[in-house]
């Protein structure tokens, strides 16, 4: 059994946290992958992961378990794999900024949500004002597929960055799927290839 002693890091909210938490235990309870009651639970409405390795890590949690240096050290290695792709992948997000301006900005929305304070001002009028002008070329089954295919890749090479917590891959594949989802409905398109399992 895999022995925890969160929080590791200090949490709180930040611009994007509750609302976020909010949407994601709302449809989790359409979905009946929890209960009702669901936002009343404090558990799962915590910020800091819990340490009974029986009870999964909501993703506004994982700040308490990984802190902003491995946060950031996941981001980057997507950004590798972004500038070293395609032509036509890879110039939508040169066409915005450098490596460090991603990584920066990615890292900041990512901190946000995940219990790491406030980091991503402007919060979700930012985030889809971001996707509607600056990575519109992309946000489309082709873009998104590439996009997962990538995030993946860094994932998969991110292990000495998620602790040896089993529950980290699951509850950051849970955070990107539901996203991922998000965008598809806002931009109409559909994805087929996934993170990998989620928290069920």
């Amino acid at each position: 059994m895999h022995k925890t002693a969160y929080p590791n890091y200090i949490t709180s909210y930040g611009y994007m946290t509750s609302k976020i938490q909010y949407s994601y235990i709302q449809e989790a309870i359409i979905s009946k992958l929890l209960p009702e009651n669901a936002h009343r639970i404090p558990e799962i409405i915590s910020l800091s992961a819990s340490n009974s390795s029986l009870k999964p890590i909501f993703f506004w949690q994982l700040f308490s378990v990984l802190g902003q240096k491995r946060i950031v050290s996941i981001v980057s290695k997507f950004y590798e794999l972004v500038y070293k792709d395609e032509a036509w992948f890879r110039s939508v997000f040169a066409d915005v900024g450098d490596t460090s301006h991603h990584i920066r900005t990615q890292s900041a929305m990512w901190l946000d949500v995940m219990g790491g304070g406030f980091n991503y001002h402007g919060a979700e009028f930012r985030l889809t004002f971001h996707h509607q002008h600056n990575a519109f070329e992309i946000m489309n089954e082709k873009g998104a597929q590439r996009w997962i295919e990538l995030m993946v890749r860094a994932l998969d090479n991110s292990e000495n960055n998620m602790t040896t917590d089993p529950r980290v891959r699951l509850s950051i594949n849970t955070f990107l799927t539901y996203f991922v989802q998000k965008y598809a409905r806002d931009f109409g398109f559909q994805t087929k290839t996934i993170f990998g399992n989620t928290n069920q």
